[in-house]
């Protein structure tokens, strides 16, 4: 057997030296250096290395790549263009930044990151060379730290401590000097604050600023998902303070200044669960022919008032997060689930869209203004369903909320009905003019008193769903178009929903396409059309969560902003939110500066009212992040009681690690990973969205349906990995 060579030890600061010193003197392009000052950057200070440097030094002033502005003083000679943009992170700590200078995604090799971090603002230069057909970038300067605390636990040494974070893309752990602990016990889950990254220091120094608990724990971990994102659990005393001093009683006085709606019939349609009733439906049957429909919605601006403190809370909050086993409310539980809700039996305030409409749904007259309502009956979205269904006044006891069966007044049931006719009439309308009909099935849990998952459910949108959201619509949509076509033009907040983009949809064409559905993309018409097609084939499919997540992403996501440009996903030239503010505090903008109009007042500050759209689709963002680690948790804790079961799911998505499977019974996604495979090798085959065995020539391809066991479940890093059984025949 030959032997290895040896290889010659070689000085690794040294080895790559001319692009180390480029990288130093581009770094800060505007100071200059002179060896000694470069070798102490190393960290060397052998006379060979300095003689190296010199050297490398005068190689690249003869290369014109550096100047000499001084003797022995050098600059970066700087040629390349410099860029902004957003780094977007994988596990593997390369990434891409995401710019707009350019069509396409910069790539950033690992060794090129210059500590910046996921979803941090960066200034970057582009090399010539390009990486797998992408252009190629170094990162020059982090302009923005896209947050600067972790959830991560805690590992303490004799004198110092390190937080290893609970993100995959959070590459490095940070190190804690021991006065800086909080009394953190090792193995405890904290968060920590990121304080410096020394540059000779290989991780960033943090403080721990909260410990979260024991790994594992419910509460701990439900709390740490809210920490992650940055997101509160509870309201500080001064805010809750100054909401439970709010006068919320219904005095005469205020009555008087608002249109008087409380003998006309009022009810609310919501889950059976909800705490906030912030919308409710009035219904009258008028002289000519016409119905009014009132939409009432929880008059929450009258209590939140700008520059209190409870306004400023809710606007940092800027919406309720709905986790799994819990409601973080914007607005503190006085408001939300006492004044502000519209209970059944007592008189509130609320903001209302009034229309009159006809039998074909076309509405002939509206009105916006503040209201008193008093709401007749509360409903659930069941018992309005039972009477829709049989057209009855009669709820039967395994829908009803008190359990036991019971007849409606039948002038209620005599709305509802009407109510309904009319929705699908609007729905219908609006399905012609090329809206999208996204009816993705929602998982629930059902938990018991410890909060541990005890099954699993979903939860489909009926007709009673239908009704309730046609009107919000409805309403949302009018309300905007009231404002947005107002001369001279006014400032007003507009929920708005870009066209798709036609790289995103091509991808979503070749998936679908491994399952045999065909997509149409000629126009915007025939576009809409196919993909309500694909959505109502896949449904009760195996495929079914699949296809509809993928379509979704190949949705342009929907913001607030001041720039209507419509909403392509609903077909509306207008829309805007104005029927949740109790959970929105989009919609709380939208009702003052609808009142500020009603009452002649000009158009207020753009620039300031984009600013909060910004922040407000920013938070949205990351409670909806919060929220889909909840669920994943619960799933993983779900699993953790089925480790001996197998069960079948359908592969939905692969990629160069392994198969990501999800299990058709209770949509719980785990990975089996393409090492634990063993009846053969298996390698990544992009182009077919398959694993394919180099000797058997077996492939497991996307949408495949197989059988898998649970292997592993980690609650801490929200893992879930599966045993590959084999093919489900």
């Amino acid at each position: 057997m030959a032997r290895k060579k040896k290889r010659k030890p070689s000085h690794n600061k040294i080895s790559n030296l001319t692009n180390t010193i480029l990288s130093i003197l581009k770094k800060e392009k505007n100071k200059t250096f002179n060896y000694k000052q470069i070798a102490a950057k190393l960290g060397v200070n052998d006379a060979s290395s300095r003689n190296q440097i010199i050297k490398k030094l005068q190689q690249l002033k003869a290369k014109q790549e550096i100047e000499e502005v001084d003797r022995g003083k050098f600059k970066a000679i700087v040629t390349a263009e410099y860029h902004t943009g957003i780094l977007d992170l994988n596990a593997k700590g390369s990434g891409y930044v995401i710019c707009e200078d350019f069509d396409e995604d910069v790539y950033i090799a690992s060794n090129n990151i210059n500590k910046a971090l996921d979803g941090d603002e960066v200034e970057f230069y582009v090399y010539k060379r390009r990486k797998r057909g992408k252009f190629e970038g170094e990162i020059t300067e982090i302009v923005k730290r896209a947050k600067s605390e972790y959830v991560g636990v805690i590992q303490l040494h004799s004198n110092y401590a390190f937080v290893v974070p609970d993100s995959n893309k959070m590459y490095k752990d940070i190190f804690v000097p021991i006065n800086k602990t909080f009394k953190a016990e090792d193995g405890d889950k904290v968060l920590v604050s990121l304080e410096d990254w020394p540059e000779k220091a290989d991780s960033p120094y943090g403080k721990v600023i909260k410990v979260l608990g024991k790994p594992g724990d419910h509460n701990t971990e439900i709390h740490a998902i809210l920490a992650e994102y940055g997101l509160p659990y509870e309201f500080p005393y001064e805010v809750e303070n100054y909401a439970n001093n709010i006068d919320t009683s219904i005095t005469k006085e205020e009555i008087a200044k608002r249109r008087d709606m409380r003998d006309v019939l009022t009810f609310t349609i919501d889950p059976k669960d909800a705490k906030d009733f912030d919308d409710a439906l009035s219904f009258q049957v008028l002289e000519d022919g016409l119905y009014e429909v009132g939409i009432h919605i929880a008059d929450v601006s009258h209590y939140v008032k700008p520059d209190t403190v409870l306004d400023d809370e809710a606007y940092e909050r800027a919406t309720s997060v709905y986790l799994v086993d819990r409601v973080v409310p914007m607005l503190p539980e006085i408001l939300s689930n006492n004044a502000c809700s519209l209970r059944p039996h007592e008189e509130k305030y609320t903001f209302s869209a009034v229309f009159k409409i006809n039998d074909k749904a076309e509405v002939k007259d509206q009105w916006f203004g503040r209201t008193v309502t008093y709401s007749d009956a509360r409903f659930a979205y069941e018992e309005a369903q039972a009477i829709i269904e049989s057209k009855t006044n009669e709820i039967p006891a395994e829908v009803s909320l008190t359990g036991k069966a019971y007849k409606t007044d039948q002038k209620i049931a005599d709305a509802t009905l009407k109510l309904d006719e009319l929705a699908k009439k609007m729905r219908s309308k609006r399905m012609r003019s090329g809206a999208i009909s996204f009816d993705k099935v929602e998982v629930k849990f059902n938990l018991d008193e410890t909060n541990n998952p005890v099954g699993v459910f979903f939860k489909t949108s009926k007709d009673a769903n239908k009704l309730i959201e046609e009107f919000m619509l409805l309403a949302n949509k009018k309300v905007a178009e009231f404002i947005g076509k107002q001369k001279p033009e006014k400032t007003f907040i507009y929920r708005v929903h870009d066209e798709p983009d036609d790289s995103k949809l091509a991808a979503l064409q070749n998936i679908v396409g491994r399952f045999g559905y065909k997509l149409n993309f000629k126009d915007r018409k025939s576009t809409t059309a196919s993909l309500n097609n694909l959505l109502k084939d896949v449904a009760g499919k195996k495929e079914q969560n699949l296809v509809d997540t993928l379509a979704i992403r190949s949705m342009s996501k929907a913001e607030y902003t001041t720039q209507n440009i419509g909403h392509y996903g609903l077909a509306f030239d207008y829309y805007s939110h104005f029927t949740s503010p109790i959970r929105r505090y989009p919609d709380v903008m939208a009702h003052r500066l609808l009142q500020h109009y009603l009452d002649g007042g000009k158009s207020a500050n753009e620039a300031i009212f984009e600013d909060k759209c910004k922040h407000s689709s920013n938070m949205e963002y990351l409670a909806t992040k919060a929220e889909r680690d909840s669920i994943k948790y619960m799933q993983i804790k779900f699993m953790q009681d089925h480790k001996d079961e197998e069960f079948v799911g359908v592969i939905s998505g692969v990629t160069d690690w392994g198969i990501y499977v999800e299990i058709i019974d209770n949509k719980c996604e785990g990975m089996v990973r393409i090492r634990d495979i063993k009846d053969d090798y298996y390698e990544f085959d992009e182009s077919q969205y398959a694993i394919v065995g180099r000797e058997t020539k077996n492939m497991y391809q996307l949408g495949d349906e197989v059988i898998v066991k649970v292997k592993e479940t980690d609650l801490v890093k929200k893992h879930l990995d599966f045993t590959l059984i084999g093919k489900h025949e």
